[in-house]
């Protein structure tokens, strides 16, 4: 980018631009897993104490990252943390009953780990000169959703709209896969996504809501137009 714009035209394109981060998912999702075989071997302080390690492995990461990119002139980040992971249709599958209730300890891992976001967001823009950032809360907006499915315009908030098998959870969304007959009223798409309408309702309430609802310290909208 230097080579063809010039060393000014960059720094002033990236310092504008805005970087997106929605990570962390997968991350706790291969964690949950690992964990739960283990489970019989492990006393409740072990367990414990293998959670902190991979919350300051994470963190350590994502603000070595961030702190990298700032570097070379980033200065405009949007956050999206992690959302109620255990009530993703492949979590639902794991649960006791035929309902597939969530998995409130992967629930817990996610918001502990959203926590552990929000301070770290708060220090490196305390300490970062130009940093701005808005961090958007996923786990929010999902828990208002499940708490009201009909505000959103869903009918169902357990099943994958394509897939197979129990919950919908059982196959990946292939050719040969079933498809729900509304994908609109699902708030999954398949086992782990959500629908397109999901995403267009997080879109909405990160980019233009009232800064302290789903995002703080303030808006993806106001992100972009933060004049440093």
């Amino acid at each position: 980018m230097a080579t063809k714009l010039g060393s000014r035209a960059t720094n002033l394109l990236l310092s504008n631009s805005v970087f997106l981060f929605s990570i962390g998912s997968n991350d706790l999702f291969v964690f949950a897993t690992a964990q739960a075989s283990a489970l019989q071997n492990k006393s409740a302080a072990d367990q414990q104490r293998d959670v902190a390690k991979l919350y300051a492995s994470l963190i350590s990461n994502y603000s070595a990252t961030i702190t990298e990119l700032h570097a070379m002139g980033a200065r405009k980040f949007a956050i999206i943390n992690v959302g109620l992971l255990g009530c993703i249709p492949a979590a639902r599958l794991s649960s006791d009953g035929a309902t597939g209730a969530c998995l409130d300890g992967l629930n817990k891992l996610a918001s502990g780990l959203d926590d552990a976001l929000a301070s770290m967001f708060g220090s490196l823009a305390s300490r970062l000169p130009g940093f701005a950032y808005s961090l958007a809360d996923y786990y929010g907006l999902s828990a208002a959703t499940f708490d009201d499915p009909g505000a959103s315009g869903y009918t169902d908030v357990a099943d994958a709209c394509c897939g197979g098998g129990r919950l919908g959870a059982e196959a990946d969304c292939l050719p040969n896969a079933t498809v729900c007959s509304n994908r609109d009223q699902h708030a999954f798409w398949d086992r782990v996504h959500p629908c397109q309408r999901g995403a267009m309702l997080a879109a909405q309430n990160f980019y233009d809501s009232r800064p302290g609802r789903y995002t703080a310290p303030i808006n993806f909208k106001q992100l972009v137009y933060t004049s440093l």
